[in-house]
């Protein structure tokens, strides 16, 4: 998705969560600092199946459904889920809040890492960018792209990652772990989640699919004009 494409939903994001577009900007260019460009055909899914992991509490019930899929992309803590079941991540997106940890093991192992930046993160981005192997970083914004931080569209680790599975060519997306009904999150992440369906709505409108995640709820979805 192109920022021109994404910058009105960005908008609007902004506005719904009252957050400063200048905290994302700051971060952003906290990002730059150390962010090196990214070899992007890494990632090519051209004609290929991605399971969109997200970190759910069905994650452990369903994460063996993973092994169907040519590649996956794991979000926060589901990148962990996936490895403690015996699975390779081949992406793994985070704004480095749960688990840093696993974004320094992967780099370090030569997996690659989409590390993403917000107005919330950057005491996050300035402790563990460091300890980061940057050959294996795809540094991520919410703003406007510059120099080799890249911005492909979405809002949490969850959505991002489907919208990076589509921007490199994905087949088909499987969302695996995904569960927008989750009563054990604040209301905040709730918020999240909502958007989270909405960008997904969008997402598969643009590629004319349809998402089996979103089954029974998409009249409950305010869609995002394309």
């Amino acid at each position: 998705m192109r920022f021109e494409t994404w910058e009105p939903i960005y908008e609007s994001i902004l506005r719904d969560f009252g957050y400063p577009r200048t905290g994302d900007e700051r971060a952003r260019d906290v990002l730059a600092v150390s962010a090196t460009p990214f070899d992007l055909e890494r990632l090519d899914c051209t004609g290929e199946t991605v399971a969109v992991v997200g970190a759910g509490p069905s994650l452990p019930r369903e994460v063996d459904r993973v092994a169907d899929a040519d590649r996956i992309f794991a979000a926060s803590t589901a990148a962990d889920t996936v490895a403690d079941a015996g699975y390779d991540v081949d992406l793994f997106v985070t704004d480095l809040d749960k688990n840093p940890e696993t974004a320094r093991d992967l780099t370090g192992a030569g997996t690659p890492v989409a590390a993403h930046a917000h107005g919330d993160n950057i005491p996050l981005l300035e402790t563990w960018l460091p300890r980061l192997d940057q050959a294996h970083v795809l540094a991520t914004t919410q703003a406007e792209p510059v120099d080799a931080v890249y911005n492909f569209g979405g809002f949490t680790d969850g959505d991002r990652a489907a919208f990076l599975a589509d921007e490199f060519g994905a087949a088909e997306l499987q969302f695996v772990g995904w569960d927008f009904e989750d009563p054990s999150v604040s209301a905040a992440k709730a918020k999240k989640l909502r958007w989270a369906a909405r960008l997904l709505e969008l997402l598969e409108r643009r590629r004319d699919e349809r998402f089996a995640v979103l089954d029974g709820r998409r009249d409950e979805i305010e869609p995002i004009s394309d």
